[in-house]
């Protein structure tokens, strides 16, 4: 059986854990190790800083959804976020690490991934319509998961919110506005990465935040394709090797970005390798 957390050396480059650098009122993140993957936890927030997981697209298995969400008992209760967040709103309990993602080889241990992905230290409070759309987090999800499923490919994950001082409180608890998602695999003998922001500020219309800030009408919610080293400097992340292995780095001949790529839907993807 695989070891439990995320595997630096899963592909054929190695590619690191992040290096959480956001200052924190206790000792720094709580690095937990999972089937496949790996949560480092802020527990000020109480809620992931980052996650990492490993996907073998030649070996995942189908399995239903148990839905049996859970403290994890090696943390205090206290720095976890609990169902006292998503009772009786328009909040879901937003998966960061993906269920389907780390379910994969034998059959013991993907039914113990799919069940790891259901502690309470993997899920983000995020708008239903939002957590739930095909055209921007689940559609892009999908379209990293097919990619690894219809070439049999490895690739890993990061995943997480960006935290800002300024994000709004519900219940006790300050409500991310923005994630991240950089997918991570290789072509070749080269490390490739591409890079995904998603605000869903005004999809939290519908939910009582008083503090939300003035968001310009732009539709449910904003997708974007950005470099790496954007959201490493957002997350107050160090990512190793994937900001200079961006697909997205500035082609011979054209200007360099001058801004985030707007997205709307998964078709608008551009992963065509800059060298």
């Amino acid at each position: 059986m695989e070891t439990r957390g995320f595997d630096p050396d899963f592909l054929t480059i190695a590619v690191p854990l992040p290096n959480i650098s956001r200052a924190t009122e206790t000792e720094g993140v709580r690095t937990l190790d999972y089937r496949h993957f790996t949560i480092l936890l802020d527990p000020v927030r109480r809620l992931a800083a980052a996650t990492a997981v490993n996907i073998d697209g030649g070996s995942l298995v189908d399995l239903p959804r148990s839905d049996r969400w859970r403290f994890d008992d090696r943390l205090p209760e206290g720095e976890q976020i609990g169902n006292e967040l998503y009772e009786k709103n328009d909040i879901d309990r937003g998966h960061l690490v993906r269920r389907r993602d780390p379910v994969w080889g034998d059959e013991a241990t993907a039914a113990e991934a799919n069940d790891d992905t259901f502690y309470y230290t993997n899920a983000a409070p995020q708008a239903a319509g939002f957590n739930q759309s095909k055209d921007t987090w689940n559609g892009i999800e999908d379209h990293v998961l097919d990619f690894a499923l219809a070439w049999e490919h490895r690739v890993s994950v990061f995943t997480g919110p960006l935290f800002s001082d300024d994000d709004p409180e519900y219940r006790g608890a300050k409500i991310p506005l923005r994630f991240f998602k950089i997918a991570a695999w290789t072509s070749g003998e080269k490390l490739r990465s591409a890079a995904f922001l998603l605000d869903q500020s005004p999809a939290l219309g519908d939910v009582d935040l008083s503090v939300l800030p003035e968001v310009p009408p732009l539709g449910p919610f904003k997708t974007f394709q950005v470099p790496v080293s954007d959201v490493a400097t957002l997350a107050c992340a160090d990512f190793g090797p994937l900001p200079a292995a961006d697909i997205a780095l500035p082609r011979p001949g054209v200007a360099p970005h001058k801004g985030w790529k707007p997205l709307s839907s998964v078709s608008d993807i551009d992963l065509s390798p800059a060298n």
